[in-house]
This record gives C-alpha cells, sequence and structure tokens, in this order.
C-alpha cells in the first residue's frame, strides 16, 4: 500500500557501493542523442538540398541536429552534473543557499 518516490536516475545506482555505471549509460546516451540528431537532420538537409538545389542545408540540418541531440538529452536529465562523493566538493561552488563556499 505504500508509495515509494525512487529519485531521478537511480534505477542503476546501487546504495552499498556496488559498481555503478549510471554515468557511463548517460554519456551513452546524450552520444546517440547528438549523433543521431546529426544523421537524421543532416539526412532531410541533403534531400532538401537535392530537392531545391541548394548546398548549405545540409550543413543547417547537422547543427540542428547536434543541437536538438543536446537540448533532449539536457531535457531528459541527461546533462546534469551529479557528484559521487557526498562531501568531497564542500569548498567549491555555490551553496545551496546560493553564496559561495569559496574562500
Amino acid at each position: 500500500m505504500g508509495f515509494q518516490h525512487h529519485a531521478k536516475g537511480s534505477g542503476s545506482a546501487d546504495p552499498e557501493g556496488g559498481k555503478n555505471d549510471g554515468g557511463y549509460n548517460a554519456g551513452i546516451a546524450v552520444f546517440s542523442y547528438i549523433i543521431g540528431g546529426i544523421i537524421v537532420w543532416s539526412l532531410i538537409g541533403w534531400g532538401l538540398d537535392n530537392l531545391w538545389g541548394t548546398r548549405w542545408l545540409v550543413l543547417l540540418g547537422a547543427l540542428l541536429g547536434a543541437a536538438g541531440g543536446f537540448y533532449l538529452s539536457h531535457m531528459h536529465g541527461l546533462t546534469s552534473h551529479q557528484s559521487s562523493s557526498a562531501g568531497g566538493n564542500a569548498d567549491s561552488g555555490p551553496s545551496g543557499d546560493g553564496h559561495s563556499n569559496a574562500t
């Protein structure tokens, strides 16, 4: 009857210190989104170049595909920086209240 809330991206994480390959899987997913976007949108640009007699739409398609792939990976939460240590970087970056911890 109880509802358990799992943190985002915790599907492959092992809190007991087991093998954690979530970063590798996220990296492969980001790579796939970006390369897939470049390939698909370059092919669309190439087809439109052949149809309309232009030569620059394939480049525009590649740039649009790379940007779209990065956007999709960002929206899926794959590009967020996650620290593996609980307090290893306590003196760097902003704290939870927005103030810098650096001296």
